[in-house]
Formats: structure tokens, sequence, C-alpha cells
């Protein structure tokens, strides 16, 4: 059997080698700032502060790393975001299943206005003081749950999830599973959950980016050093240029203060950013699939 092709023509060539052209320098412009930030972390101090860094590291050291995992509170603020981290996807994960599952379901009565009501917040909000005192009202604040509970669920979530349900669980899996005498919350345990593992992929990688990330509110609402998350510490060291003098013990013959601080810069940000690097390509072919699906209007 023949297969036929379609022959490119010279204005297709065209079009794919422009393509090509502009993915590349988008490709360019996107990593070489995370190339940089990495060969800095690696390079001498006076390297990085006299700009000789341009793409590889210059006389690669480990002094920058070393001279972060001496701070006093790296090792407690990277144990609380990771605290943070999977506190808050377990939980965001639970809670956006509980909202979006019945909001998908044909018989819930007045489901249209409580999703209106979710869609209205992510329009207007109360503001920053009105949210402040609300948590002091609670009685959360310099507590581990004012960086847990605010960012429990997401309206975003909950509109991809329930698109989700709606064009993946068939009614008539429902009305099989009641027919042999199953009820809703075993239904959504032992059926919806299992099917739903795309979507909860997404939902759980979502927040656990933005619990990874997050630092305005422990700004806010934290107080006590030990429970303050890992980006917090790093928001000091960029911003503040917050080193303890006792970093210093080790490098005084190899780099100034300032030389420092800039190696506490780019090697905390790689140390950082490196736990969500590694968790997303477990989670890729998941978040494709429950990205593409969820998305569809609903």
């Amino acid at each position: 059997m023949e297969h036929s092709t379609i022959k490119e023509t010279t204005a297709d060539r065209w079009f794919n080698g422009m393509n090509y052209l502009v993915l590349t320098v988008f490709l360019l412009l996107v990593l070489y700032p995370l190339v940089y930030i990495v060969s800095a972390s690696f390079s001498e101090p006076s390297a990085v502060l006299s700009g000789k860094v341009w793409l590889y590291p210059v006389n690669p050291t480990l002094e920058g790393y070393m001279a972060v995992f001496q701070h006093k509170l790296i090792w407690s603020s990277f144990r609380n975001s990771i605290f943070y981290t999977v506190a808050g996807m377990i939980l965001n994960v639970a809670m956006t299943v509980a909202a979006a599952y019945p909001l998908s379901r044909k018989d819930l009565y007045g489901k249209n206005v409580v999703m209106f009501l979710f869609v209205f917040t992510t329009m207007f909000s109360g503001g920053l003081i009105p949210s402040y005192l609300l948590v002091k009202g609670l009685g959360m604040l310099n507590t581990v749950w004012a960086i847990i509970l605010p960012g429990a669920m997401g309206v975003f979530h909950v509109i991809i999830a329930r698109t989700y349900f709606k064009t993946t669980i068939p009614d008539e899996l429902l009305e099989a599973a009641q027919l042999d005498g199953c009820n809703d919350f075993r239904f959504v345990l032992k059926i919806v959950i299992p099917l739903s593992g795309p979507i909860i992929a997404v939902i759980a990688l979502y927040s656990a980016v933005g619990y990874w990330n997050q630092y305005f509110n422990a700004l806010i609402y934290l107080k006590d050093q030990e429970l303050f998350p890992l980006q917090l510490i790093l928001r000091d060291i960029l911003v503040q240029n917050e080193v303890d003098s006792s970093m210093l013990t080790d490098l005084k013959e190899e780099a100034k203060r300032e030389g420092v601080r800039e190696l506490l810069k780019y090697s905390l940000i790689v140390i950082s950013s490196l736990p969500m690097l590694a968790v997303y390509p477990f989670v890729q072919k998941y978040f494709i699939q429950g990205v593409m699906i969820g998305s569809l209007k609903g």
C-alpha cells in the first residue's frame, strides 16, 4: 500500500525556518539567565563582582554553597518550606476535589449560584488590611496556619477540576454505582479519585509551587524566625543583603563581605529552585494531560 506524501513548498520551508529561529531566540533569552545564575553560584566572588562571569564558572568554587548552609536559618527555613508545601498541597487537593466534584454534578441544586460566588472572589477581595484582621481575629498570627490556610483552595483549581470531572466521569458510571448501593462519598473515594490522577497531579503541582514560592504571607503574618520559609530568607539576602557575620569565618581570606553576598544570592536561588525542578519531570505526563482536559469549556 502506497502512502501519499505532501510535498513541502518553499513558503512552508521559510515559515518553518522562521518558527525555528524565533523559538530558538526565545529559548536563549529564557535559558541564559538560568545558566548565568548557576555559573555565578559556582564562581569566585571577585569574578562575579568584576563581571567576568558570562557563560561558564570562573575559578569554580563551592564556597557560596558552603556559606549558604552555614547560615543559622537555612536549615530551619528549608524544613519549614517543605512542611508548608506538603501540608498545603494535601489540603489544597482535598478541598479542591471536595468543591469541584459536587459542582460538576447535574443534580446539585444551586450550583450556579455557588460557582458565581467562587468566581466573584477572583474579581473582588477585601484587601490586605481586612485579610490581616481576619487572620488576627482567628488567632493564626505567627502560626503555621497563617501560611497554609489562606491558600488552601484556589478558584482556578476548582474550575479546571470541575471541567475535568464533567468531561471524564460519565453519568452512567455514577448510576451504575448507585444501583450497586454505592453512596456519594464511597463513589468519590473509590472511583472518582482513582480516575482523576492527571488533574490531581496538576492541582498538586500548581499548589506546591505556590506554597514553595510564597513569602508575602510569611512577611506579614510571621514574626518568629523559626517559622520563616526559605523564600523569606532568600528575600532578606536579595533585598536587604542580610549576611550573618558568623558565615565569614571561613571566607575572610578569600572574599570580602560583598563577595559573600553575591555568592549567597546565586547559590540560594539555585538551592531554592531545585526541589520544584526535581519534582516536575515525575508529574509532567499527568500535568499535560490534566491541563488539556481541564481547560476544555464545561
